[in-house]
């Protein structure tokens, strides 16, 4: 099935360390699908929370849609995943300890069907951080130095 990626999180990246990633389907209202077509999501404050065996995304920006009327939906409501009963239990297990959550990476359409992309992650430390900036920077500066701009 082809994929259209409609948001991503890439300050994820940057912030967290990726332990694994997994697809949850999203339920969402009619204006929030139609708006997700027109490209207006945002990931960057999103995380997931678990409450009575469910779980739920919690931050995830999706703007009103341009051609609603007065009943469009509320834009940072918490949107229930859809995830077979043993992923929740296993990652509701996991987010149990001490450091780790779960935050989406990705937003797209498979088909015709909304899903996000989430991630179990643990957090980075500040150094941690300024180390990767610090071997980027080498890395970009040998790259322009033997002349290989293309390979980074």
């Amino acid at each position: 099935m082809e994929e259209k990626i409609v948001a991503t999180n890439r300050k994820a990246f940057h912030t967290y360390h990726i332990l694994d990633k997994f697809e949850a389907g999203i339920e969402l209202k009619g204006s929030e699908v139609k708006s997700i077509r027109e490209g207006k999501a945002n990931l960057k404050q999103g995380y997931v929370i678990f409450r009575d065996q469910v779980a739920v995304l919690v931050g995830m920006h999706i703007s009103a849609y341009s051609h609603t009327g007065y009943s469009g939906h509320e834009p940072t409501r918490e949107r229930r995943l859809l995830l077979h009963k043993r992923q929740l239990i296993k990652l509701k297990q996991k987010t149990a300890e001490k450091g780790l959550t779960i935050v989406p990476l990705r937003l797209y359409f498979k088909g015709s069907w909304a899903k996000v992309e989430l991630a179990l992650v643990k957090g980075k430390k500040f150094y941690e951080k300024k180390e990767r900036i610090k071997s980027r920077d080498i890395e970009r500066d040998t790259a322009r130095e033997t002349g290989k701009f293309h390979e980074i």
